[in-house]
């Protein structure tokens, strides 16, 4: 009888093992997911406007970015350009060289709140910004969208 009863008690024992045991697995992803969310993206309030064709972007306010860590993607009436901008440049297949502010390669990355950046496509690009056109510009972070500016060429 000795043997009968102590049965339940072992099975409840393991059942206690195994589920201490998933619990220390799920326990240790959550932490590693949490870890791996890593910091939220900058916060700045941008602006574009287009001038003679040339996408000029202001920094309003908020915080400084650093170009290198940027991403834009234009469209123009919703169609990507073929060449899609890499900051900083100094000269890139499809844009004319010499950007200005922080966008240009020379120039102090660091784009705070007051600069003015511009870049413009070159003939070569297509499609080409004529009058009228809607041009939205995505600037992203990383993976992460900061902010989607549209303007009328």
């Amino acid at each position: 009888m000795s043997s009968r009863a102590s049965a339940p008690a072992v099975g409840v024992a393991l059942l206690l093992v195994v589920a201490v045991g998933l619990s220390a697995i799920v326990g240790a992803a959550a932490f590693d997911a949490a870890d791996s969310v890593g910091d939220p993206p900058p916060s700045a309030s941008l602006s574009l406007s287009i001038e003679d064709g040339t996408l000029v972007f202001e920094h309003g306010g908020g915080e400084a970015l650093d170009v290198r860590e940027l991403r834009l993607r234009v469209r123009v009436d919703g169609d990507a350009l073929a060449h899609q901008p890499p900051v900083p440049f100094f000269s890139a297949r499809g844009f004319v060289p010499g950007p200005t502010g922080p966008f240009n390669g020379a120039a102090d990355p660091r784009w705070t709140a007051g600069e003015r950046a511009s870049l413009e496509p070159a003939g070569t690009n297509s499609p080409a910004i004529d009058p009228g056109d809607r041009v939205t510009v995505g600037v992203y972070a990383g993976d992460a969208r900061l902010v989607r500016l549209a303007a009328v060429g």
